[in-house]
């Protein structure tokens, strides 16, 4: 990695955010994902997942767009 051992978040045009990089991923009631040992981890924007917080694939489907570049 670029950063040394540093995480980086970055979201895919009109997918989901794709996180590089040694994490800690704990949900809103607590769970903590087990996360070793991945390269990268694709976390669901769109908010249809049927797997949250990962992305499924969902947005392809759903008509989820958040593709907005200020000029």
């Amino acid at each position: 990695m670029e950063h040394g051992d540093a995480a980086s978040i970055t979201p895919a045009d009109r997918g989901p955010y794709l996180v590089r990089g040694p994490v800690r991923l704990q949900d809103a009631d607590g769970n903590v994902w087990d996360t070793e040992g991945k390269a990268v981890i694709a976390l669901c924007r769109c908010g249809g997942s049927q797997n949250k917080p990962f992305c499924d694939g969902t947005h392809n489907t759903n008509g989820f767009d958040a593709v907005d570049r200020a000029g």
